[in-house]
Formats: structure tokens, C-alpha cells, sequence
């Protein structure tokens, strides 16, 4: 490529939005909490290794074989159910927490059973706001 000699329309992908494709034998319902598996697939939230927090389903999707049907979510902060067995709390605040489903998260990966759903923001008493950014969570654990 040479350098620009006239202005150029370069596309942008809106802050948040995104698009993945199902992993295979998925019902995600609006509103859970979706993480990436080691495949590159979207999945619901749920206690498994070798997968990141990615977003919020922003819509109900479902598939039978992977990498066929798109899921949009978004990234950002929401909020999701505290794990009654292992409590975060407000000191947790700008620490990891991890995946226990598709509607729940951990302080802890519960010796290495979970997944890391993003930075804890914040936490009352409804529940813990999560910021779901897929890159910052890989290099907040690397």
C-alpha cells in the first residue's frame, strides 16, 4: 500500500455491537451472559475452561452445528447474579471474575473449572456489573 494522496472513507465497527458465530448445540436467550470458546465460537456462559466473557446477547439464537448461525451481542458493562457460594465484593472491584453461567459470576475460577467473564466495575446489592471487553479481559490474565 502507499500512503494516502486524498481522503478516504475508512469503515468503523460501532463501539459495542458485535457478531460471532454459534458454537454448536446452543439456546441463547436475550439478556445471558455469552463467553468465546477455544474454537472461536460463541456459547452461552457456563463452568467451562478455555473460554472469555464476550457480552450480552442482544437477541435469542440458537444452532445445531457450529459456525453457521451469527449472534449478536454486545460488549460493555452489565449486570449479572453474584454466586452465592463464592461472593464478590466490593474490594473485587477492578479484579477478574469468572463464569459460573449464563447469568451468574464467581470471584474465583474455583481451581481453574472457569472462565474469565471480564473486570468487576462495581457490585450492590442486586448483583455485579461486569465490563465485557474480550481483548482487556486476554490481557488482564496474561
Amino acid at each position: 500500500m502507499v500512503a494516502l494522496t486524498e481522503n478516504r472513507s475508512t469503515l468503523q465497527l460501532q463501539s459495542g455491537d458485535r457478531m460471532g458465530l454459534l458454537g454448536a448445540s446452543q439456546t441463547i436467550y436475550a439478556g445471558a451472559l455469552l463467553m468465546r470458546n477455544a474454537s472461536g465460537h460463541v456459547v452461552k456462559g457456563a463452568t467451562a475452561t478455555g473460554c472469555v466473557g464476550v457480552g450480552r446477547a442482544e437477541d435469542v439464537g440458537s444452532s445445531t452445528t457450529a459456525g453457521i448461525t451469527l449472534q449478536e451481542f454486545r460488549e460493555g458493562v452489565f449486570r449479572f447474579a453474584n454466586s452465592a457460594g463464592d461472593l464478590i465484593a466490593t474490594a473485587d472491584i477492578g479484579a477478574a471474575c469468572y463464569i459460573v453461567d449464563d447469568q451468574t459470576v464467581a470471584k474465583t475460577s474455583a481451581s481453574s473449572t472457569r472462565s474469565p467473564a471480564g473486570a468487576v466495575v462495581d457490585v450492590d446489592a442486586l448483583g455485579v456489573w461486569v465490563r465485557f471487553d474480550e481483548v482487556l479481559t486476554r490481557a488482564l490474565l496474561s
